[in-house]
């Protein structure tokens, strides 16, 4: 069974990864003082790691803020919910709004445009 999580909260570690990601590369650029033209370049990638971790906390911010927030029916705590399903963010409950996929097998493939195709 594959682990599942919120949708928010992956994107959310994402972009948290990436600023750690951000600070490694710029400490990669210590080890070559000699060379400023590389320790430059590092630090240059390391921040733009950064950037990129901004940019994606903006974007999943305002993508939260259109997010449908529901009450999970296991935990009873609020969750928000993006596309047709989702997990609980505190108890990862399968969630849909959809009642069409009420009863189903929890797929994140129903979030796509598409339907899968059988067997795969």
């Amino acid at each position: 069974m594959k682990p599942y999580k919120n949708k928010i909260n992956r994107i959310r570690s994402f972009a948290l990864a990436l600023i750690f990601i951000g600070f490694v590369i710029m400490y990669f650029g210590i080890f070559f003082k000699k060379y400023p033209v590389v320790m430059v370049i590092f630090m240059l990638l390391g921040l733009l790691s950064i950037v990129a971790s901004t940019i994606v906390y903006f974007w999943i911010g305002m993508l939260s803020t259109k997010a449908v927030q529901v009450v999970c029916p296991n935990c009873g705590k609020p969750t928000k919910v993006l596309g047709r399903v989702d997990m609980c963010g505190h108890c990862r409950e399968p969630l849909t709004l959809d009642p069409e996929l009420e009863g189903k097998e929890f797929d994140e493939s129903y979030n796509r445009n598409r339907p899968a195709r059988e067997g795969k």
